[in-house]
């Protein structure tokens, strides 16, 4: 603990802290850059590091990555990182109705409850709960993703039936490429560039980013309205902690256990707990149109997922995120073997981890609080500025995936298919639900199958299987019942009704 405390303090690892979270929320506030491409591009530069100081960059960045792309998705309706897909539907009306520095503050402030809130399971129950996620097989996999998928319907809007149909084509979105029962290749069309299928960055780049810019394309000879920016209500009172402490409370917790099953991503923790906060809350209506309690949870539950995916990685050796592969590939590097023998071995490094990502979040906290009224400028520039940069950084963000101009064109298609959605009126958060868990889904079912020579019969046999198999069937019963009640009270029939009896 005393060797863990004299490498983190030291000035050197503070700088690198600082620089790495630094880096990471600008990085993560520009649309089509990621963390994980941050941090890939970044390893070849700690190969004269120790493995400690390596890690406490490393781990600063990730940290910034995800809380940074808050910043556009409040102010330019873009989400800078895929987690802050769900704090665009709230923050972004908020900013337009001129409240722009309190959409940003309490995101800033969720953000700050995610991280010390994972850090405490970090630190008290890494063992448990990787121990947990071990005991998880494919039908347990496949009934969770089936249960999220499910939570579609929870926020598909005023119309059931368009977020089911988004929701649809999301899923058929994500079926070219690989099968996972036979790996051979489907529905592409003749194209080896979908032999893997659609990346995920691309496609979301194109919906959010890219549609947006048509947006403003076809508006940009209108005079603009000019958008006050305003930082008032970025600090939070001590009314506002207390009012809503308790959603920061369970999208911390249902971001950190979403965390620490690999595979999920920050994405689908931030959809869970909005899906959630818009459950419990008395006023669901207000979702979607600026609520405070959506910003909230979205941006909780996606900075609660870092210290749950740091959970298995150090515990177990199992990346939980793509960002924790890379993580994993640093370990390697630098001779470390993280998993049990990890804290026999090396308990500084753990240390070292579990310490960087707590002043990670504080500094990611005061950093983002200091320059966010500079960093709010971009959303007073002419679009006829803004708009080429960021096409431009749209651009390099799909082609550095994997260096090929496919996944600009896919970019741009999903552009206009997202565009053409917004004007059906189809919403865009069931369709990216889709697409990134049927894969997912997919997969685990076909392993599950094989084991079990084609039964079924473990989704309901199995205990952890049987509880989220029934928590869907629950949620989707529900949904359907909630629905079914709002069509029924706000009908013609219904409201002459009411009208003679009252």
């Amino acid at each position: 603990m005393f060797e863990f405390a004299g490498n983190l303090l030291s000035l050197q690892a503070i700088g690198l802290m600082m620089l790495g979270t630094s880096l990471g929320v600008m990085v993560g506030a520009i649309p089509g850059l990621t963390g994980a491409m941050l941090i890939a591009l970044s390893l070849p530069l700690t190969f004269s590091m120790s493995g400690s100081d390596a890690l406490v960059l490393l781990v600063s960045m990730y940290v910034g990555s995800v809380s940074g792309g808050l910043i556009t998705a409040t102010l330019l309706r873009i989400p800078g990182t895929p987690a802050s897909m769900m704090t665009t539907l709230d923050g972004y009306p908020m900013a337009q109705a001129g409240r722009p520095g309190r959409a940003l503050g309490l995101g800033v402030a969720a953000s700050l409850m995610g991280g010390i809130i994972s850090w405490c399971f970090l630190i008290l129950l890494s063992g448990p709960l990787a121990e947990f996620s071990l005991q998880l097989g494919p039908f347990e996999f496949f009934s969770l993703v089936l249960m999220a998928m499910v939570l579609i319907a929870s926020i598909s809007g005023e119309s059931l039936s368009k977020g089911l149909l988004a929701g649809f084509l999301g899923i058929l979105t994500a079926m070219p490429g690989a099968s996972p029962a036979t790996g051979h290749t489907r529905l592409t069309f003749g194209f080896h560039e979908l032999n893997d299928g659609f990346k995920l960055l691309p496609v979301l780049i194109g919906l959010f980013a890219v549609n947006q810019i048509f947006s403003e394309i076809l508006k940009i000879h209108q005079p603009t309205q000019k958008l006050v920016v305003s930082t008032e209500g970025i600090f939070l009172t001590l009314n506002d902690w207390r009012k809503h402490f308790l959603n920061m409370l369970r999208s911390s917790v249902i971001g950190t256990f979403i965390g620490i099953l690999p595979g999920i991503g920050a994405n689908i923790g931030s959809v869970i707990a909005y899906s959630a906060a818009k459950n419990s809350s008395k006023n669901p209506q207000e979702f979607g149109q600026g609520a405070e309690a959506g910003i909230i949870a979205s941006e909780a539950a996606n900075n609660a997922t870092v210290g749950g995916a740091l959970i298995p990685l150090i515990a177990l050796g199992i990346p939980g995120s793509v960002i924790d592969a890379i993580l994993l590939g640093a370990f390697v590097i630098h001779g470390l073997q993280p998993g049990p023998l990890l804290f026999e071995q090396n308990p500084e490094v753990v240390y070292t981890i579990m310490g960087t990502m707590l002043f990670a979040n504080i500094f990611m906290f005061a950093f983002m609080l200091c320059t966010l009224k500079w960093l709010s400028k971009l959303a007073e520039v002419p679009p006829a500025f803004l708009v080429p940069v960021i096409l431009t950084f749209c651009v390099v963000g799909s082609y550095a995936l994997a260096n090929r101009m496919f996944d600009v064109w896919v970019m741009l298609g999903f552009g206009i298919v997202g565009f053409l959605m917004e004007k059906a009126k189809l919403p865009l958060a069931p369709f990216v639900i889709g697409f990134v868990l049927a894969p997912i889904g997919e997969e685990h079912l076909c392993e599950g199958l094989m084991q079990t020579a084609g039964s079924y019969w473990p989704l309901f046999t199995r205990p952890i299987s049987l509880l989220f198999t029934s928590c869907a069937l629950t949620l989707l019963c529900w949904s359907l019942w909630k629905h079914s009640r709002r069509r029924n009270i706000e009908s013609p029939a219904s409201i002459i009704q009411n009208s003679e009896s009252a």
